[in-house]
């Protein structure tokens, strides 16, 4: 009976292949670009999701009642700075201007606005706290009919 229960035994040689194509060179390159694509798009995930954080964190900042005071305060003391200017220039003192010289008055923020008068035309100028010039122009007065 020991006999019949036996079954012969076969063998062959032993082969391993490595499955990852990093080892083997078979599909290596798209392996690689893979890799370099998830890598990639990961990188731009950060960044989108640090630029999403930075947005979200501006929008709650300008949604604050003081941030939105102290804007609408800004923007009138700009208005009044303007239309003062603009009295000065085409209003009933625009004579004693005296023709090339340069007027400045500073606003509550550190910028200044410079306006000269010469040879009918008006130039203004918009200096930030640091003296750097942000804004710069000229205005033709005979256009102008009121």
């Amino acid at each position: 009976m020991a006999l019949l229960i036996t079954s012969t035994a076969k063998s062959s040689e032993l082969n391993y292949r490595f499955s990852s194509p990093a080892f083997n060179g078979n599909g290596y390159s798209s392996h690689v670009l893979t890799i370099e694509q998830l890598e990639t798009n990961r990188k731009k995930e950060i960044k989108d999701d640090i630029r999403s954080e930075e947005d979200r964190a501006l929008r709650d900042i300008k949604s604050t009642n003081s941030y939105k005071f102290q804007n609408n305060l800004e923007s009138r003391i700009y208005a009044t700075l303007s239309k003062n200017i603009a009295d000065q220039l085409f209003g009933e003192d625009e004579t004693s201007m005296g023709d090339g010289e340069w007027y400045t008055s500073e606003t509550p923020f550190g910028d200044s606005v410079s306006w000269m008068r010469e040879n009918d035309r008006i130039y203004i100028e918009v200096l930030d706290s640091n003296g750097n010039i942000v804004s710069e122009f000229d205005v033709p007065i005979g256009d102008f009919a009121f």
